[in-house]
């Protein structure tokens, strides 16, 4: 540490000399040396604030990435780095001035330490040889850190010129001890009543206690201004800005008892001295300029109503979960379904239905959405649970049920973990697509279940290839079905076929990246709308939950072209647009199959970029259907291609009878029980439930 302080200090210590030289008073040259620095770091003082309004200008892509990304960790941190090379952003400029800042401090230590050397500028053997007599005179060898301040101090002392002249006929013969001696006294570590060169010592109060005291209020008054007039300060919660102030205020006060008071004076005007550099810094930059608060101002509106509905929902997951854990109630539970919100029950209907009919078993019902459509179901064998944030790890850890159904992957992974009460409770997954279970979600998304309801012979295949693959167990692959496109089809057959006078165009997008809204729906409309067609946009419902200013955007810049003939669609509570729609445009969204399957007329799909969740995808052989099938229920198409939009539509609207022939023999191989897929997922948990309980 000695070697690192005598490096930083010896070029700290020339600039310390000249404020020295040129003022003579120690206190007055601290502070000329502090706001020298200030000068000298002032342009990056520039480069952070510009970073700082990149940052916020990129809060809400970067909040929006947190969405889209919520299950993949890689790709967030790829997205995030991509956003900043795109915008020139380094994460590591705020630190610099922090890198700065640290050396200068060691550096300034060893200046106040070493006033012989950096101010004085003696030889190394002078200064040896006065520490030496300053330790005879005080009868010790040890001088301790500060040895230089020490032979100051002596000289100081009257008593003590006589035995420090002495030198001239000794140790630095030859040399000019008396004016030697005359330039260290010139020395004056004094100011206003402070000895510079000493440490404030907690335990002792005297006038040197003022300066950690100062310390802390300098923090203060530069935190307050910091949290008013700051481009990141400002956006800012009022805890994180208070949290921020107390810490430095207990920070600049307890570093000011571990230094020389002359640090601790550096530190206070460092602390003041940043308050006009930050006034400078917004007038040169103006964040007001470069960042649209208005959108800002509307997310943190969102932002705090998403909190108090949070609290509220954790105070009623908790009243749910203390019911459910009370009264023996988990011994009492044999079969769970465990849904991730409201929409969802669609997956479990038929299952459920069918259970009802075949036998007495109370379903439990757990549910993490505290509106789930499950609670408008009036019958006395299901049972209800809204159980959510840490509630729901618990209770997954503490369940002794015989059986668990569920759409989620990755259990045990991460936050959903199997029972560590009971390890043969058969965890039985159930998807909530109909296409490949190998491209769409995570490497080792369904090792830890036990059991595969599988919708097709290729979701069967791609399980037995990924156990080969990764060497994990062989699970139960049970040809189940999808109940979604049973149910979804037997709904469109009741439905009353009418020729539209214009033809229906749905756009129904997913959510992921570069989906339509985001990247080629200016294209598309414009080649549409106004036309021979009616046009319906239909975001995903994901899109406008997570990326509530975005789409309000949207319907704000296309509004005044609302009509008969187009609209923007935000109400989900009906399927009526996807069955009468005759055509769909999408990119990588589910929806197009479920469309096409269900009403047998095309879909255009837009080559947007693609979502490959599991990177391992093509390490098997089969090629996940949502790839192989996009060209046999309909066409595929470029994002340049939009510009010709409405030539694809209209061929595709004039060949819907040979897309819709393709369409009906791509579904009637590739589903198993198509119709009744219901009824054999509760067959197969019925007379699981059975044999288990026999056991």
């Amino acid at each position: 540490m000695d070697i690192i302080g005598t490096a930083l200090g010896t070029p700290l210590g020339y600039i310390m000399k000249f404020c020295y030289d040129l003022i003579k008073n120690y206190g007055i040259a601290i502070i000329v040396f502090t706001l020298f620095t200030k000068v000298i770091l002032f342009p990056v003082s520039l480069m952070v604030q510009k970073d700082s309004i990149k940052m916020i200008k990129m809060k809400p892509k970067l909040d929006a990435f947190k969405y889209q990304y919520v299950d993949d960790k890689d790709a967030l941190f790829e997205a995030q780095n991509t956003l900043y090379k795109e915008e020139k952003y380094n994460p590591f400029t705020s630190v610099i001035p922090l890198l700065i800042q640290i050396p200068i401090i060691f550096g300034l230590i060893d200046v106040v330490y070493r006033p012989m050397k950096h101010l004085l500028h003696f030889p190394q053997a002078t200064i040896d040889a006065f520490v030496a007599k300053a330790g005879q005179i005080l009868g010790t060898a040890d001088l301790g850190s500060s040895p230089e301040l020490v032979v100051i101090k002596c000289i100081g002392d009257p008593n003590n010129r006589r035995a420090f002249l002495s030198l001239q006929n000794g140790t630095l013969k030859g040399s000019n001890v008396a004016d030697l001696l005359s330039r260290m006294q010139s020395i004056h570590m004094n100011f206003l009543g402070f000895d510079l060169s000493a440490t404030p010592n907690f335990f002792h109060l005297d006038i040197l206690f003022l300066i950690p005291v100062l310390a802390g209020v300098s923090a203060l008054i530069m935190c307050i201004i910091q949290n008013e007039i700051n481009v990141l300060q400002i956006e800012q919660g009022a805890l994180e800005k208070w949290g921020m102030t107390v810490f430095m205020i207990a920070f600049s006060s307890y570093f000011a008892f571990l230094v020389p008071a002359g640090v601790g004076l550096y530190w206070i005007f460092g602390n003041l001295f940043s308050i006009p550099v930050m006034y400078i810094v917004n007038i040169i930059y103006n964040p007001h300029e470069y960042i649209d608060y208005e959108t800002l101002n509307q997310l943190k509106i969102k932002a705090k109503k998403d909190r108090e509905v949070q609290k509220k929902d954790t105070q009623l997951s908790r009243k749910y979960y203390k019911e459910l854990c009370h009264d023996g109630n988990l011994k009492k539970m044999k079969l769970m379904f465990y849904s991730e919100q409201s929409g969802f029950y669609k997956y479990f209907e038929n299952i459920i239905e069918a259970i009802l009919k075949k036998t007495d078993e109370p379903i439990y019902y757990i549910t993490s959405d505290p509106h789930d459509q499950i609670f408008d179901k009036k019958d006395p064998q299901i049972k209800p649970y809204y159980i959510g944030g840490n509630q729901l790890i618990a209770l997954m850890m503490k369940l002794e049920c015989e059986m668990v159904v569920m759409t989620t992957p990755d259990i045990e992974k991460y936050h959903i973990k199997r029972s560590k009460v009971r390890d043969d409770i058969e965890y039985v997954f159930l998807d909530h697509s109909c296409m490949s279970l190998n491209l769409t979600y995570r490497t080792g998304a369904f090792d830890y279940y036990d059991t595969i309801f599988a919708v097709s012979r290729n979701q069967g295949i791609e399980i037995r290839e990924m156990e080969k693959l990764r060497g994990t167990k062989k699970k139960r692959i049970v040809e189940v079905g999808y109940s979604l496109i049973d149910n979804m089809m037997a709904s469109y057959q009741k439905l009353e076929k009418k020729p539209h006078e214009k033809p229906i165009i749905l756009i129904a997008p997913s959510w992921q990246y570069d989906n339509i809204l985001d990247s080629c729906l200016d294209n598309l409309l414009e080649g549409l709308v106004g036309s021979q067609y009616k046009v319906i946009v239909r975001p995903h419902p994901q899109y406008i939950r997570r990326f509530p200013v975005q789409m309000e955007n949207i319907i704000e810049k296309y509004k005044s072209r609302f009509s008969d003939d187009f609209e923007i669609q935000t109400d989900f509570s009906s399927s009526a647009t996807v069955y009468t729609s005759d055509l769909l445009i999408t990119d990588w969204s589910a929806i197009a199959y479920e469309f096409s399957f269900t009403t047998e007329k095309p879909t255009l799909f837009i080559n947007t970029q693609m979502k490959v969740v599991n990177k391992d995808y093509d390490k098997i052989m089969l090629k996940p259907m949502d790839i192989t099938a996009r060209d046999i229920v309909g066409q595929s198409i470029s994002k340049e291609e939009t510009k010709n939009i409405a030539e694809h539509v209209a061929n595709m609207l004039a060949a819907k009878n040979d897309y819709a022939q393709k369409i009906r023999e791509l579904r009637d191989s590739y589903f198993y029980n198509l119709g009744h897929s219901g009824e054999t997922a509760a067959d197969y948990i019925v007379k699981r439930l059975a044999e288990r309980a026999s056991q």
